[in-house]
């Protein structure tokens, strides 16, 4: 998973003029704040699909659990590379995240349970999952859990001054 510290970059071309690179410190603290994404997947025919989930930020990846039956996660076995974002519906206030990487599943049964811990931790009772067979069991569903160790993310500053901050992950 990603430990490293990425090199960060300002777009000018996407900023304001006064504008200045937000510190990964300042986007990873939004990951892991946000209660809500929407993960980009490819189709089989490569038209998008894009469906919100909850997700975790923990060991240096963004976690998000699905069905295996579910239409992302029927791409992903197709396709491992994801879009997640989160943000505001605002245009000019607020700071949007887009998380690029590919998706790995996670089977290791000692680190699902610690995502399993973290999601009742950051959602609630609720999202309690029992770990077994290298999945989450929840009611009489299972779900796979994925990893997304990002490549590149985008923060995106909406309010003057307006910016587009890169960090790049090696």
């Amino acid at each position: 998973m990603t430990s490293q510290e990425p090199v960060t970059e300002l777009d000018p071309r996407y900023s304001s003029e006064d504008a200045t690179a937000v510190p990964w410190a300042r986007g990873l603290e939004l990951l892991r704040a946000a209660e809500q994404f929407w993960i980009s997947t490819v189709r089989p025919e490569g038209r998008p699909h894009v469906t919100p989930l909850p997700a975790v930020w923990r060991d240096g990846a963004l976690h998000f659990a699905t069905g295996p039956e579910e239409r992302k996660a029927r791409n992903l076995a197709r396709n491992p590379e994801v879009v997640l974002t989160t943000g505001t519906g605002a245009w000019d206030d607020g700071f949007d995240v887009v998380v690029e990487g590919a998706a790995a599943r996670v089977t290791d049964e000692r680190r699902l349970r610690g995502l399993a811990a973290a999601w009742e931790d950051k959602y609630g009772s609720f999202w309690h999952y029992e770990v077994r067979d290298g999945c989450f069991h929840h009611g009489a569903g299972h779900a796979y859990v994925f990893a997304v160790a990002p490549r590149t993310v985008f923060g995106f500053g909406k309010g003057e001054p307006f910016s587009q901050t890169r960090w790049r992950f090696a």
